[in-house]
This record gives C-alpha cells, structure tokens and sequence, in this order.
C-alpha cells in the first residue's frame, strides 16, 4: 500500500491546506459519525422517539463497529499522519487506520435513519452528513481516501444484510429463550474479540511501526486497538441481552407527552455518566488483559442500562407505559410477532 498511500499524502496535503480555521468546524462534523452516537443519540431515539428504530440502529451500528475493529487489526495499516510527518495529526487516534470506521458508522447511521423516514429530504441530509464525515477525516490526517471508501463499502455491505436479513433472523432469535439468547450474545462478542486477539497474536505479535512511516506513531497501538474492539463487543452484548429481557417482559413504549419525553432521555443520560464517573472513580486504569476486561464490562453495562434498566425505570417512574396489550407472560410466549413499537414492528 505503500505506493498508494504515497499518492493519497498529496489528496490529504492539499485538504488540509484549506486552512487551519476549518479545524473546529471538521472536528465537529467527524463526531456525526463517532461512537459517541452510539451513547449519546441513539439512546434518544430508543427512549424518547421509536424503540423499534433505537434498537435497531444500536444494534447494526454495534455490529458495524465490531466488524470494522477486527479490520483494522487485521490490517494494520497506517494513517497519513503517521505514514508521513508532513501531514497535521489533528485526531489523535490510537487504533489502526483502515477501514474507517467514522465512514462506517455514519452511512450505517444516517443511512438506516433516511430509509425509515422515507422522505426525498432525508435521503440529500444523510448523503450530506456521510460524505461531510469523510471528509473530516480526510482533513483531520486520520485517513487516507482509500480508508474512507473501505469504510463506506463496509457500511453499506452491513446495511444491505440489515435490511435483508433482519426481520427472518428476529422471528429466530424470538424463537430461543432468553438464556439461549444471553449466551449467543455472550459467544458471538467473545468470538470476535478473542479472533481479533488470536489474530494479532500470530501475525503481529512482534509488531512494531515500519521504517517507511516517518510521522509520529503513538505507542501501544496493538492494545489501543483490542481495547476498542473489547469495547464494542462489551457494548453488543450488553445491548443484546437488555433488549432480549425487555422484549420477555413486555417491550417498551415510547409514546408520551413531550415532557415524559424530554424527561426519560435526561434520566437515562444522566444514569450513563453515573455509570462512566463511578468506573472512572473504581477502577481508573487497567493495564493488559486487566484493561481489556474493563473495557468489556463497561460498555456491557452501559449497553445493559440503556436497552433494558433505563427503560425499565421509565415504567416504573410513570414515564412510559407497555404497549397495549403487552405482558410479562405475553412476552415470554411471543415467537416471530412482537408489539407496534417493538424491535420487529413494520417499517413506517
């Protein structure tokens, strides 16, 4: 790649050659297509707006993520501002480059959300919102162009089987019980982290940045790496298994007044940074497999609280209520059908 990347330092040269004004307003955009989504903007759509869409986009998005973590380890491959010093590092990233998984994420995001809305708008706002993301990253020197189209062919590859699958593989999972289901989220996060770890074990086990990367890599990036991927697979499988119990007990509604509204997406926020400051307060740091498992369980509970503890709270706060009809038993018993506001509800 190397020859390639050669080419691209020029593209990425000449972008950031803008100006340096554009640094603030692209380091803004680039979080259109973050993770923080994933905490922040997601949960507002499960809690306050349609559960049914929340859950699903946490859930392709999560599993975007995933697949793009294992990727990049596999890759290992550079960012322009590591492969050349004359390229600004204004990201700071600590994982490896390709794909990107801001380009991911955001056509994944964006593009799902324009599909449910079904509105020509919608379609031009997140063809905007993806291409906009990747040129951020381009300019903030935290991926070449190739970077951002492997991103965006990952992306769309993830929403095609989304959109194929997901209604034949949701009247399965409803099928199993919730401890068949608890352990095949258990089995397929772990799976995919312990492969990105075998994975590096093998074929980059002595690894260190090559000659020809003459900007400044930041160091640990093996471990950076896995602790994103443990990260995503924590926060998978925490989504899954809230989402799992809380369709056994009933689902969840999210109609109300605007106030109830408002009011369960700053309840729910707000139980997130308890949970991040309590972490950060117990446990400040880990190193090695120690970190690895921190990662993990941290996102696993925050995945946990807002699939299945916040909104469990809301009910139990007069926030929101069961869709009509909706039961513990009902849920228990339910197979393929599930309630209008639930994960398989039919497509507005």
């Amino acid at each position: 790649m190397d020859a390639v990347w050669d080419v691209e330092i020029v593209v990425v040269e000449w972008i950031q050659s803008w100006g340096r004004w554009l640094e603030a307003p692209m380091e803004a955009v680039s979080v259109l297509g973050s993770q923080a989504l994933l905490v922040v903007l997601v949960p507002l759509v499960f809690w306050s707006l349609n559960a049914a869409v929340g859950a699903r986009l946490y859930l392709i998005a999560t599993g975007a993520a995933l697949v793009a973590g294992l990727l990049k380890i596999v890759l290992h491959s550079a960012r322009p501002s590591w492969f050349h010093l004359s390229v600004r590092p204004l990201a700071g990233e600590t994982t490896f480059g390709a794909p990107s998984a801001h380009a991911t994420t955001s056509l994944v995001l964006w593009g799902y959300t324009a599909l449910r809305l079904r509105r020509r708008w919608a379609w031009w706002a997140a063809a905007a919102t993806i291409a906009a993301v990747g040129l951020t990253r381009i300019y903030l020197g935290a991926h070449f162009v190739t970077d951002v189209l492997a991103g965006w062919l990952l992306g769309a590859a993830v929403l095609w089987a989304a959109l194929r699958y997901e209604d034949a593989l949701l009247a399965r999972w409803r099928r199993l019980g919730l401890p068949a289901q608890t352990g095949l989220a258990l089995a397929a996060s772990l799976v995919a982290l312990l492969a990105a770890a075998g994975w590096q074990a093998l074929f980059h086990a002595d690894w260190s940045p090559p000659e020809e990367w003459t900007g400044s890599v930041p160091p640990g990036l093996d471990h950076a790496s896995l602790e994103y991927m443990a990260g995503v697979a924590g926060g998978l499988f925490g989504g899954v298994l809230g989402l799992s119990a809380l369709a056994v007990r009933g689902w969840y509604s999210t109609a109300g007044s605007a106030v109830s509204r408002a009011a369960r997406y700053v309840i729910g926020i707000s139980g997130t940074v308890l949970i991040l400051v309590a972490v950060d307060v117990a446990v400040p740091g880990a190193a090695g497999t120690a970190g690895l498992l921190r990662e993990y369980l941290v996102f696993a509970v925050l995945g946990a609280w807002s699939a299945l503890g916040a909104p469990e709270l809301f009910l139990r706060m007069g926030l929101a209520e069961r869709p009509a009809g909706a039961s513990p038993a009902a849920g228990a018993a339910r197979t393929a059908d599930a309630p209008s506001d639930g994960p398989a509800a039919d497509r507005e």
